[in-house]
């Protein structure tokens, strides 16, 4: 069991522990006193060799399994090497067990000084840190400068997310002052996250004062992507175009990635027009963006449904003599499908192989997807059965979609043969594969063949137990659109036998089954039992039945 130190305190006593050699180990009021009297002496006579050490390194669990490899170690002649003290230290820390880190800490400080270096005093630090003492933090730099260590960017950036773990921006400011510009991107980037946008803005420009350099870095930059970003997850569109003016003014010209990064925050909000507008700016510069950077636009576009400017978009990468790859058409593709527009998706397809692209399975599934929305089913086989002879084996998905457009379609039969074959290729159905099958049955009137099918699914387990009960919502609907009342009441009845809770979704498919079917009285008891075991009132519900 995993003893907490602040449980402990209550079992704290007021005396001193002694180690073997008659040191006092921990201060009184540590943690680890009352481990040590319950549970130390016989760690202790198990754990004496550097052999058990490594091994009891890779199996602590708790802070008595701790302890004890600790005491052993503290007490061991020679004392094993510094890397083990920081092995001990690292796990501690992992297990959130920020306290003891620290207790440990200084206890090797105090009984084994020499036995620590730069990277026992970052865990100290960082323990700190995750413990929001970050104040206490600073005070281990004094022990870097008293043993001759330099602190390193881990160092500072493990007190910088200290300071904005408890929203200390000043202190982080005056921090990130004494550290130099080298760090400038890390704190800035904290403010980003934070969500304060304007103080990494100013920050910024306390940067480009002190920089002595008058030809702008891929770090600067890098800076200016980070405080982009950040502007378009806050939706200030006129912080960003204000932000791209200024840019030439400080001798930093908007380049590609500048561009890129601004024109598809833009399609993220919709503001198409800006986005053209920045997009012809750029292109009269002359600055191009290289495929995968056209490829996220060509992506944002169609995500915000601009489709024919997306293709517009495809047609300037060809007159800059880019070739657009798998990953641009595969997103002009996917924007064609969600429109409709499937003559053009194909067209995009095709042209694919003339351009010597393969289309990938992420292709196929869209254009097949696509084509079973549509009802389109003679298309999907045909794309289907085409795939292995163009070296593309289907997955999971490309079942899925093709099983979903037979049951559309009406031909269960067909469906039910390719669930076998699904089975006899080696590929494992998924949670969608049962829903859609099940569903598919129910849908095509074949509800008593989705309950068989769910009793299998039950008797062959291994499932999760949400997953179940959506299998069970699945075929009651069935049975309540086949108007077979009693074999859903059946099953809403069995539930409980199988150690399965309903859930609302349960209740009001039986709600909606019994009133369509003109049981008032048993959807009004169901009513009843769902807002008891819920402890919710449904009011609509109620006030259509009761």
């Amino acid at each position: 069991m995993k003893i907490k130190g602040f449980l402990l305190r209550h079992f704290i006593s007021s005396s001193p522990i002694t180690n073997v050699s008659g040191k006092s180990i921990f201060l009184s009021n540590s943690p680890f006193t009352f481990i040590f009297r319950h549970f130390c002496t016989k760690s202790v006579s198990n754990c004496n060799s550097h052999e058990k050490m490594k091994l009891g390194l890779g199996n602590i669990r708790n802070l008595v399994g701790a302890y004890c490899l600790y005491l052993s170690m503290s007490t061991t002649r020679p004392l094993p090497n510094v890397k083990q003290f920081n092995q001990l230290l690292s796990r501690v820390a992992n297990h959130k067990e920020y306290s003891t880190a620290i207790y440990l800490f200084k206890d090797i400080c105090k009984n084994s000084g020499s036995y620590i270096d730069e990277y026992t005093m970052n865990i100290a630090i960082n323990s700190y840190c995750l413990s929001n003492q970050a104040d206490l933090g600073f005070s281990i730099l004094g022990w870097f400068f008293k043993r001759g260590c330099v602190p390193d960017v881990f160092t500072f950036t493990t007190l910088l997310k200290g300071l904005f773990r408890e929203n200390k921006i000043n202190e982080a400011q005056e921090l990130f002052r004494k550290m130099g510009v080298v760090k400038y991107g890390t704190v800035i980037d904290g403010l980003c996250k934070a969500g304060n946008t304007p103080m990494a803005l100013e920050l910024l420009g306390v940067m480009e004062k002190g920089s002595r350099s008058r030809k702008p870095g891929i770090r600067i930059y890098h800076i200016y992507s980070m405080i982009i970003d950040s502007f378009c997850k806050d939706e200030k569109v006129e912080s960003i175009l204000k932000l791209l003016n200024k840019m030439p003014e400080k001798g930093i010209p908007p380049n590609v990635v500048t561009y890129s990064d601004l024109i598809c925050g833009l399609c993220n909000l919709s503001r198409w027009s800006e986005a053209k507008m920045l997009m012809e700016k750029m292109i009269g510069c002359k600055k191009y963006p290289n495929v995968i950077k056209f490829s996220s636009l060509v992506g944002a576009l169609c995500k915000e449904g601009l489709v024919d400017e997306a293709a517009d978009v495809i047609h300037i990468m060809k007159q800059q003599n880019l070739t657009p790859n798998v990953v641009t058409y595969s997103a002009l593709m996917k924007g064609y499908c969600l429109q409709g527009r499937m003559d053009e998706a194909r067209n995009v397809f095709d042209s694919m192989s003339n351009n010597n692209i393969v289309p990938n399975i992420s292709c196929y599934n869209t254009l097949m997807n696509g084509y079973c929305k549509k009802k389109k089913i003679d298309d999907v086989l045909h794309l289907f059965r085409d795939m292995p002879r163009k070296g593309v084996e289907p997955n999971a998905v490309t079942y899925n979609i093709v099983l979903q457009g037979l049951f559309r379609c009406g031909r269960d039969l067909c469906a039910l043969k390719l669930f076998d074959e699904m089975h006899a290729v080696g590929i494992k159905p998924c949670f969608y594969t049962y829903c859609y099958m099940l569903d598919g049955l129910c849908s095509n009137g074949q509800a008593e063949g989705a309950l068989l099918l769910l009793d299998a699914i039950e008797h062959k387990g291994g499932g999760h137990h949400h997953h179940y009960i959506s299998y069970n919502n699945i075929v009651m609907g069935g049975f309540c659109e086949a108007k077979k009342l009693d074999a859903a009441l059946a099953i809403f009845s069995d539930l409980a036998s199988k150690g399965f809770q309903p859930t609302v979704c349960t209740y009001t498919t039986l709600i909606r089954g019994c009133f369509e079917n003109g049981l008032l009285e048993e959807a009004k008891d169901i009513l009843l039992k769902m807002e008891q075991a819920t402890g919710q009132v449904c009011g609509p519900m109620r006030s259509l039945i009761m």
